[in-house]
């Protein structure tokens, strides 16, 4: 199977997906995920680690967020910031180990799709890189495709780029030893628009690691 990277695709993929959801519940779940941020009154920005076309960094700077979208794909931001001038985008991957924050704390962290990219094996040091840069009590947002096999971690067919499915308790667990705790998790199955069960998963930092 070819897979040709993010920027080979990006026009197409702005072309597929024009809008930020493709079913109600993936808007309601960031919904949901933006009003935990806003109750908590956290300060810092929100990073949108994988962010792509920048449609969800849009929607939650839309509700009322101070948010940056990062992603690697250099043609995947020049979309974004065609589209969404007045908001700030950054190539970096999920490591953010070229993220200037200028001081600045991290409230919370939404990846939709995209640490599913990441080999299993570096997933957790970049949970870890994360925990170090966020307070207690901020948040984590983790999106993919999943799978039911108990404590599975299995690499699937995707169009673009290399691509893994996590289980819920995996995915979880992996959280936990990064330093957050599991604040509530959503598993849809599939339907027209996914070939597989979809999970949202909502972290918060714990006051020790």
């Amino acid at each position: 199977m070819t897979q040709p990277g993010y920027d080979a695709v990006a026009e197409r993929y702005s072309e597929a997906f024009p809008t930020p959801y493709q079913t109600p519940l993936e808007r309601h779940v960031v919904a949901a995920f933006a009003d935990l941020v806003r109750e908590r009154t956290l300060e810092g920005i929100v990073l949108d680690v994988g962010c792509g076309l920048g449609h969800v960094t849009a929607d939650l700077a839309g509700r009322g967020l101070d948010v940056v979208g990062v992603d690697p794909s250099r043609e995947m931001l020049e979309i974004a910031r065609r589209n969404y001038p007045e908001l700030r985008f950054v190539q970096d991957d999920a490591q953010l180990e070229s993220m200037n924050l200028g001081g600045q704390s991290v409230a919370a962290v939404l990846a939709r799709c995209s640490l599913i990219h990441l080999p299993p094996s570096d997933v957790p040091n970049v949970l870890a890189g994360w925990a170090v840069r966020m307070a207690p009590g901020a948040l984590v947002a983790v999106a993919g495709q999943t799978t039911d096999s108990v404590g599975e971690v299995s690499e699937f067919d995707h169009a673009v780029a290399p691509a893994w499915r996590w289980h819920p308790d995996r995915l979880a667990e992996a959280l936990s030893e990064a330093g957050f705790e599991e604040v509530w998790r959503t598993i849809s199955r599939p339907d027209a628009h996914h070939s597989f069960p979809e999970l949202h998963l909502v972290a918060r930092r714990r006051c020790w690691v």
